[in-house]
């Protein structure tokens, strides 16, 4: 189904909204293959929702590098942009059209105010901390950075019966997020040591005796050659991290049952696409500095035909309203 479709089905039809909800969906397109493919599983119209949702998000941590990189020549800091956000949240409307969506999305599914106070501090603390002593330290910053992003995805998703209490969702909300988060923070090693960024925690380095410095000269290496630069210390600290990574998405796992039926092959595709970047990293012997692992398009294509078509027949045959 078309932008055009998938907003009809929403009932949105106020041309500000509309250009601002094609802007998250284009958002979503472009930066989130993954993301968007799950989306578009879910019944038309809820699509337009998840877009804003994922947009609002792009948008921001956008604004984060920014702030960061000063050649960009932009005029707009950080603060000035979560100031105007929240203000706009607090009053209900907004000019910025990726702003005006996801403040709509907010409106019309009750959205908790504190789920994006919370992303905003996670965003903040990118323009000064740059590494994080324990995963305790880190959990912290994936609260807001990701977990918070799970639990916004939950009244959109809708639960399975209403008789099951939202606290039972929301630990594997949280999970699915974190999961996601590290999953990139495994992936983006490189990525984010030219960021000036470890994500990583720091006593796992310790314990498997990596250091910056090691990390920095793999990343060297990883560019310059197609050996890559991965070594013992590091492929050890990779292997522990993904099982922790793993960790949560068997507790995520565990939630989808609890959604929706119809929002289910949404998430059951996100899952097994995005937890499919551990295989692959392990399939390149944890070699994450020589180009950016990923699953490949035909692997992509297969899993969302077949839950496209698993998604269109239980359309066909259940309920969508929201529960």
């Amino acid at each position: 189904m078309t932008a055009t479709g998938e907003l009809r089905a929403a009932g949105i039809t106020d041309p500000a909204l509309i250009s601002g909800y094609r802007l998250c969906r284009s958002l979503n397109s472009h930066h989130g293959k993954t993301y968007f493919l799950a989306t578009l599983l879910l019944p038309p119209a809820k699509r337009p929702h998840v877009h804003a949702l994922y947009g609002f998000a792009r948008y921001a941590d956008d604004k984060v590098d920014e702030h960061v990189d000063a050649s960009t020549g932009s005029t707009v800091s950080f603060e000035a942009f979560a100031t105007e956000f929240l203000t706009d949240l607090d009053r209900g409307t907004a000019e910025h059209p990726v702003l005006a969506a996801v403040l709509d999305t907010i409106q019309r599914w009750q959205i908790p105010r504190s789920y994006f106070a919370d992303f905003l501090d996670s965003m903040r603390m990118d323009l000064t901390v740059t590494e994080y002593a324990t995963y305790d330290d880190l959990a912290k910053y994936m609260w807001g950075s990701a977990a918070v992003i799970g639990l916004q995805m939950l009244p959109i998703l809708g639960r399975v019966s209403e008789e099951i209490p939202w606290s039972r969702l929301e630990p594997h909300a949280v999970d699915l997020g974190l999961a996601f988060q590290l999953t990139n923070f495994i992936r983006d090693v490189a990525e984010d040591l030219r960021r000036g960024r470890i994500y990583l925690p720091q006593d796992s380095l310790a314990q498997f005796g990596v250091t910056a410095e090691r990390l920095r000269l793999a990343s060297e290496k990883g560019l310059a050659s197609a050996e890559g630069g991965v070594d013992e210390p590091i492929r050890n600290l990779l292997a522990y991290e993904i099982e922790r990574a793993r960790g949560l998405y068997r507790s995520a796992h565990a939630g989808v049952a609890l959604v929706h039926p119809a929002s289910q092959d949404c998430l059951r595709t996100a899952l097994t696409l995005y937890g499919e970047i551990l295989d692959e990293i392990e399939r390149r012997d944890y070699d994450v500095f020589h180009g950016r692992v990923s699953v490949g398009l035909r692997r992509r294509a297969t899993v969302g035909l077949s839950a496209y078509r698993a998604a269109r027949r239980l359309r066909r045959g259940v309920p969508t309203a929201r529960a």
